[in-house]
């Protein structure tokens, strides 16, 4: 029996233990988009809170199941959960809707025959270059059709880099295209813990520099051998503001930079790192402080 599980429902639902992972946001995981269409029996999807990605997901989930196969569906009630019935229906579902831990919980099996609006969905939540952007990307990447403010705020203070250097969080690409129009840059690692990101940066990035890690920057070797690093940190986890994010950033930063090794981060001007950036490097000023953000060097 072939069973799917896109990321990680709470414990309350019974998550299948023995399920195939198929979410872009945990390392090593299946893609969902590979998996061969009509060939699981049961699909168990957290669904995501943004509409296009939510739909795209839901579409592939819906793809990949046999004729009879269950789909089984949960999101909170506030970041899509209260939408789930009706865009199931769209697909011509008929759907069992229960509410259960602050969520919605939608069972449904997967009739005989094309769905409708299913091709529209994937189309609509996939890979694409972005107009304006000029660049790839696809809903469910960090800022997937715009500039972000802070990344551009960063992109603006760095000087000109130079040796070996990480972009933690790279998304799309946006930092490591402007680190990398250094002639004295050798190398720059992209490391993100969306596979759709890094998808698009490898597409975005052809510089022979360049290398792709869908990794989990937290979990990074501590090498202690770059002489940058260059992020603009999460502090969103699953939705929720989790300053952790940005201060494991700082202190992972500092394990991979030698000794005079440089960071750059940007941050959002309300979150409080000042105290972990002193903690872990020798020296720290503010470069900037503009447009709701901040710009920081810290020198090991």
């Amino acid at each position: 029996m072939t069973m799917l599980l896109y990321g990680r429902p709470p414990a309350v639902f019974d998550p299948p233990g023995d399920a195939v992972q198929t979410s872009p946001l945990i390392p090593g995981s299946a893609a969902l988009e590979d998996i061969p269409e009509g060939s699981a029996d049961a699909v168990t999807v957290y669904a995501p809170p943004g509409v296009l990605e939510r739909r795209y997901v839901l579409a592939l989930a819906l793809r990949a199941l046999k004729t009879g196969g269950r789909l089984d569906v949960m999101a909170p009630k506030g970041k899509g959960g209260s939408r789930l019935g009706k865009e199931l229906k769209a697909f011509g579902l008929e759907v069992a809707e229960t509410a259960k831990a602050h969520h919605r919980r939608c069972v449904a099996v997967r009739p005989e025959g094309p769905l409708p609006q299913l091709e529209q969905a994937i189309a609509g939540g996939g890979r694409r270059i972005v107009p304006g952007l000029d660049a790839w990307s696809q809903p469910g990447v960090f800022a997937w059709d715009r500039i972000d403010p802070g990344s551009a705020l960063l992109a603006r203070s760095l000087p000109e880099l130079k040796g070996a250097g990480v972009d933690l969080g790279c998304g799309y690409g946006a930092l490591a295209t402007v680190a990398l129009r250094s002639p004295v840059v050798t190398a720059l690692r992209l490391v993100d813990l969306d596979r759709r990101a890094v998808d698009a940066a490898r597409r975005n990035v052809t510089d022979a520099r360049a290398s792709f890690e869908w990794a989990d920057a937290r979990t990074l070797p501590e090498t202690a051998d770059l002489d940058f690093v260059v992020t603009n940190p999460p502090f969103h986890d699953g939705g929720a503001e989790d300053r952790r994010l940005g201060q494991a950033f700082i202190r992972k930063a500092a394990g991979l930079l030698k000794k005079g090794g440089v960071l750059w981060l940007v941050a959002n001007r309300h979150l409080p790192y000042e105290a972990e950036l002193d903690a872990a490097f020798k020296r720290v000023r503010m470069v900037a402080d503009a447009g709701g953000y901040k710009v920081f060097e810290a020198v090991k």
